[in-house]
C-alpha cells in the first residue's frame, strides 16, 4: 500500500489525519530560496517552526514525523540537532546537486534518524546512483515542483511523461531504495485526476506520494478541514483506485500510461498558447 503524506504543523490536524489512514505527516522547515524559485507558481510556502516538531510529535502513534529542512548552508547541523531533539524521525535535505552533499548530510545525522534526500534538480537526478548508496539514506523522494523548473520545463508532471522518472526508479528498485514522487489530487480532481497520477506510482513501483493541497483546500485546523471535506473517504477514493488499479493486465497498465501522456501534452500545449 502507498503511504500518503500530509503536511501539516497543527497537531490536532496531525492527530485526525493520523485517524484517517495517513501514514506520514510532513512539518515543511524551508525557507532558504524558495520564494525566489517558487514565488511566482501558485504554490504553498509554510511557516512551520521548529517548535512544532515536539508538538506534532507528541500527538502521532502511528504515523511517522517528515522534517524538510534547509538547503546545506552554515546552519545545517544546528538544524539537524534541533529537529532530531524535537523527535523527528526523517529528516529532508532540498535542493542538493550531489551525493557528496548527501554524505555530508548523514554523517552529521549519524544514524539517529532518517534520510529524505529530495531530488528536485537535474543534477541530483543524474547523480541518483551516488546517492542511493549513501550509508544513511532510507528513502528517496523526487520533488517535481522544483525539478521541472530546474529542468526548464512548462507543467511539473512532464518528468514523469519524458521518461526521466522511469529511469530514476529503476535505479531505486535495483539498489532496493524506496521512493515516492510529486503530489496527488484527489479522485476526480486536478489538472491530472488523482487516480491517473496514482497509476503511474504503481506502474513505476512507488511507495509514497505527498497529498496535493485539494485534500485540505489550504486548511488550517480540524475544523476548517472538516468543514471543506471528508478526508476520510477521500482517502479511502484513493485506497479503492489502488486497489483496482493493482489489479491491472499489462495491456491495461499501457493503456492507462498513454492516458496519462496525452493529458500531459494538452495541458502543455495549453500552457504554450496561453504564452504565446
Amino acid at each position: 500500500m502507498i503511504n500518503y503524506i500530509l503536511i501539516t504543523n497543527d497537531p490536532d490536524l496531525a492527530f485526525f489525519a493520523q485517524d484517517c489512514g495517513v501514514r506520514k505527516i510532513f512539518i515543511d522547515l524551508e525557507r532558504l530560496g524558495k520564494v525566489e524559485r517558487q514565488g511566482h507558481l501558485d504554490t504553498l510556502i509554510s511557516q512551520h517552526a521548529f517548535d512544532d516538531i515536539p508538538k506534532v510529535k507528541s500527538v502521532l502513534s502511528t504515523s511517522e514525523l517528515l522534517v524538510r529542512l534547509n538547503p546545506f548552508n552554515d546552519n545545517t547541523y544546528e538544524e539537524i540537532e534541533a529537529s532530531i531533539a524535537g523527535g523527528a524521525e526523517t529528516l529532508i535535505l532540498p535542493m542538493f546537486r550531489s551525493g557528496i552533499e548527501v554524505g555530508e548530510f548523514c554523517r552529521m545525522v549519524d544514524g539517529r534518524a532518517g534520510v529524505m534526500p529530495l531530488v528536485e534538480t537535474y543534477d541530483a537526478a543524474m547523480d541518483m546512483r551516488n546517492i542511493v548508496s549513501v550509508n544513511g539514506v532510507t528513502e528517496v523522494y523526487i520533488g517535481l515542483n522544483d525539478l521541472h523548473l530546474d529542468m526548464g520545463l512548462a507543467f511539473m508532471f512532464q518528468p514523469v511523461s519524458s521518461g526521466l522518472i522511469d529511469s530514476l526508479a529503476i535505479i531505486c528498485k535495483k539498489n532496493r531504495m524506496p521512493f515516492g514522487f510529486g503530489g496527488i489530487a484527489r479522485v476526480g480532481e486536478g489538472v491530472i485526476p488523482g487516480e491517473m497520477v496514482l497509476a503511474e506510482h504503481l506502474r513505476l513501483g512507488s511507495s509514497s506520494v505527498i497529498l496535493s493541497r485539494t485534500f485540505h483546500r489550504k486548511s488550517n485546523s480540524v475544523e476548517d478541514i472538516k468543514a471543506n471535506m471528508n478526508l476520510k473517504f477521500e482517502l479511502s477514493k484513493l485506497i479503492e483506485a489502488e486497489n483496482q488499479l493493482r489489479a491491472r493486465s499489462h495491456a491495461e497498465i499501457d493503456a492507462d500510461r498513454k492516458l496519462f501522456l496525452q493529458k500531459v501534452e494538452s495541458f502543455v500545449v495549453s500552457l504554450n498558447e496561453k504564452n504565446i
